[in-house]
């Protein structure tokens, strides 16, 4: 399978994780709080919980980072019901030039989909809805024709076999993660047609072994991972946005000739997610 570029920017399309960043979707943390724990970092900072009018203010400065860069950022309107609202990842994602809407496996977040599909109405987007299982964005990561999908406690099997029957020419591949973390993208994420973050403890060996067979893997330490070392998100053309905290990570991928882009959310990240959970890409275009 070729990659083509959108005919417009109206027109859905992201073939990978790593080419130029064009269009995205996110949402402010207007409501953002821990009401109840659904993850283990959540957990982790239940007494501190999150000050929103800090995140708020970290998330202005994400988004002014991302329309500096000329991409055109979509912002949903953030609903009081949906403390986790800002990680727009989780509710869809967008494969080829199709958008799928996700299948939200925790109740305090079903029915953040449909800001989105309210959304895709207005812009005429037509789009696909999973049916027959959960399955959240954030176990979704988009390699060329394989898509490589997380088995987690927010995605199952059976959506993993309804999204390859619907996806005929891609190859869908399953990836377990140990119960212990959320999503694939917060211990897996590839950056280049060649190379991949991880955290080898989330996976078993025949899963770690088939993914080293495929990327040049950049392994990150135990306190990283929970910093999301793996959570960057990219903008093309070698350009990640990440965490200053995540030291030793950075300072191996500027090794490895990427730009680092660090943009402070750290009081978005006690509720378990970073920035490519917060940010649902629409476009994708190669340099």
């Amino acid at each position: 399978m070729a990659s083509t570029i959108p005919l417009s920017d109206n027109q859905p399309f992201c073939y990978n994780e790593y080419d130029m960043l064009q269009k995205v979707v996110l949402c402010s943390p207007e409501h953002m709080s821990i009401k109840r724990i659904i993850n283990e970092t959540q957990k982790y900072y239940e007494n501190e919980n999150i000050q929103a009018e800090i995140a708020i203010k970290q998330h202005r400065e994400l988004l002014a980072v991302l329309k500096k860069k000329g991409i055109n950022v979509i912002v949903l309107p953030a609903l009081e019901r949906f403390p986790e609202q800002v990680f727009t990842r989780d509710i869809g994602f967008t494969i080829g030039s199709d958008i799928f809407i996700a299948e939200m496996a925790t109740d305090i977040r079903e029915g953040e989909q449909e800001a989105l599909i309210e959304w895709l109405k207005t812009q005429g987007m037509q789009y696909r809805q999973i049916t027959e299982a959960k399955i959240e964005g954030g176990d979704v990561i988009v390699h060329e024709d394989t898509v490589y999908v997380g088995i987690s406690n927010r995605t199952e099997m059976a959506a993993v076999n309804q999204l390859q029957k619907m996806l005929p020419s891609y190859q869908v591949i399953p990836l377990p993660i140990h119960d212990e973390f959320l999503h694939l993208d917060c211990v897996f994420n590839i950056i280049s047609p060649t190379e991949a973050i991880i955290y080898p403890d989330a996976f078993n060996k025949k899963e770690y072994d088939m993914l080293a067979e495929r990327f040049d893997l950049l392994p990150v330490t135990e306190d990283e991972q929970f910093t999301l070392a793996t959570n960057v998100l990219s903008l093309g053309n070698k350009q990640l946005i990440s965490l200053s905290i995540n030291k030793k990570t950075n300072q191996e991928l500027i090794s490895r000739g990427y730009k680092i882009i660090e943009v402070d959310i750290s009081e978005i990240i006690k509720s378990g997610g970073s920035f490519r959970c917060c940010t649902l890409p629409i476009v994708r275009k190669q340099a």
